[in-house]
C-alpha cells in the first residue's frame, strides 16, 4: 500500500502540476510507474501464496517473469538516464536547455524500454524453452531464473552463461555509468566554492544515492557474480531489497532528491 499510495501521488502530482512538465520530473514520473508495476507484477501473487494457495501455473510462470524482467531492466537504463539528466543540469547547465528537449528525453526512456524489452525477451526465451524435471517445487516468491534452472533436465550452462554476460554488462555497464556521473557532479559542487550549495546538493541527494545504491547492489550479487549467492533462502532475502524495498524507497528518495 505505501508503494502504491507513494508512486500514484507522485504521477499525479507531476501531471497536473504545470511547473513539473520538464525533463528531471518527467523522468520522475516514468521511474514512479516502473515502481508502480512492480508491486503489480511480484507483490499480488507473492501474497496469495503467502496466505493460501501456492500454485502457479507454467504459462504465469512465464508471464510473470518476462514482466519482472522487462521492469527492472528498464528501470537499470531509466536511473543510467535520470543520472545523465544530472549530470547536464549541474556540469553543464549551458548546453542543458538544448541536451534534454522533450523529443530527446521522450527517445531516452522509450529507448530505456526497448533495452528492457530485448533482454526481456532473451532470457524468457532460453529459460522456458528449457526441459522440467517431474519436480515442480519452486524454493522463490517470485519467478526467477536460477530457481527455475535447479530443477531443470537438460544442462544449463549455456543459459547460465547468458544471463551472467547479459546481466553483468547490463548491471556493471550502468553502475559505473551512475557512479561517473555522481562523480563529475561531486567535483564540480565542490569546485563551486559554495558551502551551503555543495551542503544542499549532499543531504538532498543522499538518500536517492542510497536507494540506487541498493537496487545495482542487490542485482550485482544476484545476477553478475555466478556462485556470489549459493543457497536459495538467500537469494529470497536479497531480493526482497530490489523487488519491495526499493519501489516503496523510491518516491521519497526522488522527491528529496529534487529540492536541489
Amino acid at each position: 500500500m505505501v508503494t502504491i499510495m507513494g508512486n500514484v501521488t507522485m504521477i499525479t502530482v507531476i501531471t497536473l502540476d504545470a511547473h513539473l512538465h520538464f525533463a528531471m520530473y518527467f523522468f520522475l514520473k516514468n521511474l514512479s510507474f516502473l515502481d508502480l508495476c512492480y508491486s503489480s507484477v511480484i507483490a499480488p501473487n507473492a501474497l496469495a501464496n503467502f496466505s493460501s494457495s501456492k500454485v502457479i501455473s507454467f504459462e504465469s510462470y512465464a508471464t510473470q517473469f518476462f514482466f519482472f524482467s522487462l521492469v527492472v531492466t528498464t528501470e537499470g537504463f531509466l536511473l543510467v538516464v535520470m543520472a545523465y539528466d544530472c549530470f547536464m543540469a549541474i556540469c553543464s547547465p549551458l548546453r542543458y536547455s538544448v541536451t534534454m528537449q522533450p523529443g530527446k528525453c521522450t527517445q531516452l526512456v522509450l529507448g530505456t524500454y526497448c533495452d528492457g524489452c530485448l533482454n526481456s525477451m532473451l532470457q524468457t526465451s532460453l529459460t522456458f524453452q528449457l526441459p522440467f524435471c517431474s519436480s515442480s517445487h519452486i524454493n522463490h516468491f517470485f519467478c526467477d531464473v536460477p530457481p527455475l534452472l535447479q530443477i531443470a533436465c537438460a544442462d544449463s550452462a549455456v543459459n547460465e552463461l547468458v544471463m551472467f554476460v547479459v546481466c553483468g554488462l547490463i548491471v556493471v555497464g550502468t553502475t559505473r555509468v551512475v557512479l561517473i556521473s555522481y562523480g563529475y557532479i561531486t567535483v564540480t559542487i565542490l569546485k563551486m566554492h559554495s558551502g551551503s550549495r555543495g551542503y544542499k546538493f549532499f543531504s538532498t541527494c543522499g538518500s536517492h544515492l542510497t536507494a540506487v545504491s541498493l537496487f545495482y547492489g542487490t542485482l550485482l550479487v544476484m545476477y553478475a557474480q555466478p556462485g556470489a549467492v549459493e543457497s536459495m533462502e538467500q537469494r529470497n532475502i536479497i531480493s526482497i531489497f530490489y523487488t519491495a524495498v526499493i519501489p516503496m524507497l523510491n518516491p521519497s528518495s526522488t522527491v528529496c532528491g529534487t529540492r536541489t
